[in-house]
């Protein structure tokens, strides 16, 4: 893949309206095997790209379940890290993630300064990007793991002000999140709302569990649907997500 073609693609996709598609892997929940069945469903339902990543990596599959992906397929595959830790050069690209809803210095700017000399020599190309952690229903992974209090599910105006500045501040992409297994995934208002006051790619994830939902958040406006926990149950789901996201 040419370098910087990930955001370029996601940028032309936005322009056209066109909605796409992401498998969230977790190197912690999900077998070689099952990468394998992902896969064939991923290819089969014109996936367009895959996530890797967790709040806890504690496992060393990470670089083998890179690899065993791009073996099998064209695919696109992007690092999703929950921490500095979770790096790999065997990927075609990294959402270089700032924790903007949150006051954690640590992850707003601070573990992106320890990574910094890392990434500049990677071969990744570097997406930066304003993470927004919602309030899901449950404490989730990624709230404990990070420190940091989701915007509360009902207050639409905390995430528009928050990813307004994220816009400004320069991220090319925000990414709207419940957390993995959230009880209640985000509010289609609160999307059409981030959806409308900015102008750069919005990603939307967490407790996605059905097509209809998958197809009422990019009909509120977001660019890209991620899913992981519903798919790690039921990996067949791949193709009705697929279907419905790109159905729009």
């Amino acid at each position: 893949m040419k370098l910087n073609q990930i955001y370029a693609n996601w940028q032309k996709a936005k322009a056209s309206n066109s909605k796409e598609f992401s498998v969230l892997i977790d190197p912690d929940k999900i077998s070689l095997k099952d990468v394998d069945k992902i896969v064939a469903l991923a290819e089969k339902a014109a996936v367009d790209s895959f996530f890797i990543g967790g709040s806890l990596v504690v496992n060393d599959a990470l670089d083998e379940i890179i690899i065993r992906i791009k073996k099998q397929c064209n695919i696109p595959v992007v690092l999703f890290p929950g921490s500095s830790r979770q790096l790999s050069y065997k990927a075609d690209g990294l959402l270089f993630l700032s924790l903007i809803s949150g006051r954690n210095p640590e992850l707003l700017i601070g573990k992106h300064v320890e990574t910094a000399p890392f990434l500049k020599i990677s071969p990744l190309e570097i997406i930066s990007t304003g993470y927004l952690l919602i309030d899901g229903g449950v404490p989730t992974s990624v709230s404990y793991m990070s420190n940091t209090q989701p915007i509360p599910a009902n207050k639409d105006s905390i995430a528009v002000c928050t990813a307004m500045a994220g816009e400004m501040l320069g991220l090319k992409l925000i990414y709207m999140d419940a957390g993995s297994g959230a009880a209640k995934p985000i509010r289609s208002s609160m999307i059409e709302s981030v959806s409308m006051a900015t102008d750069i790619p919005l990603i939307v994830g967490g407790g996605i569990r059905t097509p209809e939902k998958a197809r009422a958040n990019v009909k509120a406006g977001a660019d890209i649907i991620v899913v992981g926990n519903a798919i790690e149950k039921d990996p067949a789901l791949i193709l009705e997500l697929a279907a419905a996201v790109h159905e729009g």
